[in-house]
């Protein structure tokens, strides 16, 4: 005997756009460009055990209302564009008690004149909004794929060891990692009238000074002490959740050319990495209510 468990489906990665005509300083256009995922849940048992789609809101309708909702609302912030969405197909499907909407954005900078941009390399701002009927709405962002670097002021020692333990002890490394790093905001900042903008803003400038401005005697120190830093500088946020992989820079050798290697030159590793991953959360948090899985 089988039963069904929990499942949703939805559209993903749908590529959108917007740009807004001469909204932005001096008449300039503005934009905004984003990877768009939505993921429905409810009664959609039917679907999955007799192949009845009656209440199968199609994902190619939900990738046109993603169009529309960007025309509608204009070059918004990502929190705001997912807040609207969620609530959409939460309220128009009576089936559907839970929508999952995932926002990617990827920043552009402005060149001389009102109409040009460059891409901007590197780091994505992410953002996922849960609208539930019965738990209400939740709301993490974040940003992903931001490479930082410390050429000195990290030491890894004080380790176990067993038979199967080769590497050295050091006291004086490179520490580099590529961050991936969502804040949960506290429910009652968590509105279209938040200033998600500056959020964004405060929350990674908090984090890069923590990475800076920490001695680090591993990766999981500098972990806790950019989610201390951040939500220590942004109330409105109640827990932090990171994940860094160890880019590893080794020394290398250059005896065979007669030369020294005073910590000088090094060659960057691709993998295999350690993956430091952990949470921080504010003494008065809020139980998550909505899982993000």
């Amino acid at each position: 005997m089988v039963t069904l468990g929990f499942n949703r489906y939805g559209k993903a990665e749908v590529r959108v756009v917007r740009v807004s005509r001469g909204t932005g300083p001096d008449g300039s256009d503005e934009i905004r460009d984003w990877n768009v995922s939505s993921s429905l849940s409810g009664d959609l048992a039917g679907s999955h055990l007799t192949g009845d789609n009656s209440h199968v809101l199609p994902t190619d309708t939900q990738k046109n209302t993603d169009y529309a909702f960007a025309k509608r609302l204009g070059a918004v912030e990502p929190e705001v564009y997912a807040l609207a969405l969620g609530r959409h197909f939460v309220q128009t499907q009576e089936p559907i008690t839970r929508a999952r909407m995932s926002v990617e954005e990827f920043g552009w900078r402005r060149l001389s004149g009102p109409h040009s941009f460059a891409r901007d390399a590197g780091s994505v701002r992410t953002t996922t909004v849960i609208v539930d009927r019965e738990l209400g709405t939740s709301i993490v962002s974040g940003i992903k794929d931001l490479t930082v670097l410390n050429t000195t002021n990290s030491e890894f020692w004080g380790f176990p060891r067993d038979e199967y333990t080769t590497m050295a002890e050091t006291r004086d490394r490179m520490l580099a990692t590529q961050v991936s790093a969502q804040w949960r905001f506290r429910p009652e900042t968590a509105g279209e009238d938040t200033d998600f903008a500056a959020v964004y803003a405060q929350a990674t400038e908090a984090l890069l000074a923590a990475f800076a401005q920490t001695y680090s005697y591993s990766l999981q120190q500098s972990l806790y002490a950019m989610g201390e830093r951040i939500l220590a500088d942004v109330p409105a946020l109640c827990e932090v959740r990171l994940a860094l992989p160890n880019k590893h820079h080794f020394l290398v050798d250059l005896q065979p050319f007669g030369l020294t290697n005073d910590n000088e030159v090094y060659y960057a590793a691709d993998r295999p990495y350690g993956l430091i991953e952990g949470r921080v959360l504010a003494d008065d948090a809020p139980d998550e209510g909505i899982a993000f899985s």
